[in-house]
């Protein structure tokens, strides 16, 4: 169950189909593999014990995760936005390992301790040195790897404190794929658009799905909302995944240049709460698209739950406000989990009982460096809030430390940020608890409006009371140009929480 097993597949099963670059001219899963066999001859000689990725996405990228795989050796591709000293921990503790970089990247691995880096371009100069090598004709012996051992590594975030080593070994991965994927299940017409870091689970999966379905990979190295469009139209995309902060903006690049994006079939969205109002404009605006969107961790492998494209149809259409409202969920789980809301004190609740989200299965890593977090029986707490509706329909609410605790009553923010988004002036809006002397916390708002639009906190203010219970109404409301994001399309809501708790407990408007 070695991840490289899924591309060994691909080219047995479709030897010649173009699975990585353009239409014209890109790498056929055979020579993917036969490169990848070479690369993990050149990861062999290095003497690495693990292979690092630090850059922008390219063509590089699945030869070197394939090249590691083969190779025996941890795959783990690094934040290159992490600040220095983030960095220079992250590289101790991979220390012995291979970094494969962009080239302006280098002076500063360098500088933050990395020990051995060569350029992308030095990486594939030297990998096709070898293609005499007996890789080429498949010849090669390369190690068995225990499905046990770790396939790729990834660091979280670490917004809030130095990032954990989340530990996806191979069997995890293989598992997500081979449960949720179909086997050249594509045509050879259709072509993924990758555009989240690869150093995301997301970037990961849609790697290893689209080469086990037989789908082409069209890297984007970052995301800008034209150029993506562009690429979009010019080499048929069909299929992609986006963060929230890049939809909005790619139906506006696309009204921009006046394209309808008529090849894409199907986009799937995560990494963070997409706006149920940004669902409804995008079902409006590209109706021929089937919308997925897909909840999952890094610790899961991706994807644990998922609301399919009939479903999104299904409840856009209805004018049953519980059917509606399943635009604002994140589906159901995947066949192959087990899904739990629990309480405090971890008994499992019931239909409309909000506590938080567990899981179980296959896939489920939930584990880091040294330290695995899985209960005896294989749960993993995922520390977000959520709850089930009737129908077995997952809603989640965000982080659990997001949760506002007014006196004894939980308010969730997205609810409220759903209901400021309504309003036409506001285009963003971002909604913590704040210290209050009262109520312990406070509910308090920043909004973003949109581009010559106008609102005060009053109109606001008197637009959440006439909609939700006036406890929901924000007592504080503060005006920006934007709000702050990660990389990955993640709402830094400490951030927003750290800045307007400076100010000292709110003054409550009730």
């Amino acid at each position: 169950m070695n991840i490289a097993m899924l591309l060994e597949m691909a080219a047995e099963g479709d030897p010649e189909r173009v699975v990585l670059g353009p239409r014209a001219g890109g790498t056929t899963a055979t020579e993917l593999l036969d490169r990848s066999r070479r690369a993990a001859l050149y990861i062999q000689k290095s003497g690495a014990r693990t292979v690092g990725y630090f850059g922008l996405n390219s063509d590089a990228l699945p030869v070197a995760l394939f090249g590691a795989a083969l190779a025996g050796v941890p795959f783990s591709p690094v934040n290159y936005r992490a600040p220095d000293e983030q960095l220079q921990g992250i590289l101790a503790r991979i220390e012995g390992g291979l970094m494969i970089a962009d080239e302006d990247e280098v002076a500063r691995l360098g500088a933050c301790g990395a020990s051995h880096v060569v350029t992308k371009g030095e990486f594939l100069a030297a990998v096709d040195e070898l293609a005499s090598d007996a890789a080429a004709s498949g010849g090669a012996e390369f190690p068995f790897v225990d499905p046990e051992e770790i396939g790729v590594l990834l660091f979280t975030s670490g917004t809030t404190s130095e990032p954990k080593a989340a530990v996806l070994r191979h069997r995890h991965l293989v598992s997500y794929i081979i449960s949720s994927v179909e086997f050249l299940g594509c045509g050879p017409d259709e072509a993924q658009l990758i555009c989240v870091p690869p150093y995301h689970i997301a970037g990961i999966a849609a790697v290893l799905s689209s080469l086990y379905a037989g789908r082409r990979i069209m890297y984007l190295p970052a995301f800008d909302a034209a150029e993506w469009v562009r690429l979009a139209v010019d080499e048929h995309i069909t299929h992609a995944m986006v963060v929230p902060t890049m939809l909005g903006r790619i139906l506006d690049a696309a009204e921009a240049a006046g394209v309808t994006l008529s090849t894409l079939r199907h986009l799937s969205y995560g990494g963070g709460r997409m706006p149920t109002e940004l669902v409804e404009r995008t079902l409006r605006d590209m109706p021929h698209v089937d919308l997925v969107n897909a909840y999952g961790l890094t610790e899961t492998s991706s994807t644990i739950a998922m609301l399919t494209p009939d479903e999104h149809r299904e409840a856009f259409a209805s004018d049953d406000p519980a059917v509606r409202g399943r635009l604002a969920s994140v589906g159901r789980p995947l066949p192959s989990l087990e899904v739990e809301v629990r309480g405090e004190d971890d008994a499992v609740l019931g239909v409309g009982e909000k506590g938080e989200i567990w899981v179980r299965g296959e896939q489920v890593a939930g584990e880091y460096v040294g330290n695995s977090v899985l209960t005896e029986d294989g749960w993993f707490r995922t520390r977000d809030a959520g709850w089930f509706d009737a129908e077995g329909f997952l809603y989640v609410d965000g982080r659990l430390d997001d949760v506002i605790v007014r006196g004894s009553e939980n308010l969730s923010p997205g609810e409220i940020e759903d209901v400021l988004m309504a309003h036409p002036a506001v285009a963003e809006a971002a909604v913590i608890g704040i210290p209050d002397a009262e109520w312990g916390e406070a509910v308090a708002a920043v909004v973003v409006l949109h581009p010559g639009a106008a609102a005060d906190e009053d109109e606001l203010q008197t637009w959440v009371r006439q909609r939700l219970r006036s406890t929901k109404m924000p007592a504080v409301i503060e005006f920006r140009p934007e709000l702050p994001y990660s990389p990955t399309g993640k709402l830094l809501r400490r951030v927003l929480r750290d800045e307007l708790s400076a100010g000292g407990p709110a003054q409550r408007r009730d």
